[in-house]
């Protein structure tokens, strides 16, 4: 499958970039949450696509698929990134990014256990008929299907982590790889050199600097690593860590140059929930720095859980995941090792 890991940072910065053109005009919505519970911290699910289509629903240009070594269609609307954050409502608490591993094996709501990566692309195909019936087609089809899934998502992440979800956005391959262009390249550094001709990942030991195509390689290479899904999780959140450094010390926010390339970057490669109230959001986010956002994973237990059915998935314990993300909001919560 391929990747299109969204970090905080981008969020926070595409946040701001949409604060300071008059909020979220041109971006594309969707009704994908539930009403706001208070248990003590703002959710917010972000999901990196595979959809070979905009967030419009438009498909990606030819030339932007092979670009990406993005190949066939074959499952498509597979999400194979997730990072549930968690911004504590007492300002003196860090925030957390989670990342739940894609091959995690939990429930899906009225369709029994599957991997964690299918819920959007089952919600999806479950609604599409009904939705061809009313009459929708093309890109407003596509649109609609994609709001059914990720409600569907929204619902199995809740019901696995006991969290309720505030906020979603959600970006597809193309739109990643636009952002890390717009941000001139992330930072990275390989202990060893590594070439995987699943992903197209070929890269040399040592620092280096991966933007557009080459960053997707990077973050969605699993073929090769002794831990597998696992280990591109901590992968993508080196990446992310990398990220958020240069974007922050870059000054990309206060580059009204840098703000621009950075909109039409998400611009049709975004999907942001209904209602949500962004400039509120960022006043909130703004008293964290940097350092206040920690990268987790959620407990998880033997990697090679044998499902019969969907091959070989990441075994996870409901109890465990619910305890721990309770915990992100308990005073003296200890940063990972």
């Amino acid at each position: 499958g391929l990747v299109a890991a969204l970090s905080v940072a981008v969020f926070l910065a595409t946040g701001a970039g949409w604060a300071m053109v008059g909020g979220t005009s041109g971006l594309t919505t969707a009704d994908v949450t539930g009403p706001h519970v208070a248990d003590g911290a703002t959710d917010i699910l972000l999901v990196g696509s595979d959809s070979r289509v905009d967030a419009r629903g438009n498909p990606l240009p030819r030339e932007v698929l092979d670009a990406l070594d993005a190949g066939d269609a074959d499952g498509q609307d597979n999400t194979d990134t997730l990072m549930l954050v968690r911004i504590p409502d007492d300002p003196d608490l860090g925030a957390s990014a989670v990342s739940i591993p894609r091959d995690s094996w939990v429930d899906v709501p009225g369709l029994g256990n599957h991997k964690i990566n299918s819920a959007l692309a089952r919600g999806a195909a479950i609604a599409r008929p009904d939705l061809i019936r009313r009459g929708l087609s093309g890109p407003d089809l596509e649109r609609e299907a994609n709001a059914a899934g990720s409600r569907l998502l929204v619902r199995t992440v809740e019901e696995l982590t006991g969290v309720s979800i505030d906020h979603y956005a959600q970006v597809n391959l193309a739109g990643f790889a636009e952002i890390t262009r717009a941000l001139g390249g992330v930072p990275v550094c390989l202990r060893a050199p590594v070439r995987d001709s699943y992903s197209g990942a070929d890269f040399a030991a040592g620092p280096q600097t991966v933007q557009g195509a080459r960053a997707l390689q990077f973050v969605r290479q699993r073929h090769g690593l002794p831990e597998g899904d696992l280990d591109r999780v901590r992968r993508q959140q080196a990446f992310l860590a990398g990220l958020t450094h240069r974007l922050l010390s870059a000054g990309t926010l206060t580059d009204p140059t840098a703000v621009a390339d950075l909109m039409q970057a998400v611009n049709g490669a975004v999907v942001l929930d209904q209602g949500w109230d962004l400039t509120s959001m960022l006043a909130h986010a703004a008293q964290l720095r940097g350092d206040r956002v920690t990268f987790r994973t959620i407990p998880t237990g033997r990697a090679d859980y044998r499902t019969g059915s969907e091959g070989v998935a990441v075994k996870v314990d409901p109890g465990q995941v619910t305890a721990f993300f309770a915990g992100l909001t308990a005073p003296g919560v200890p940063a990972d090792p």
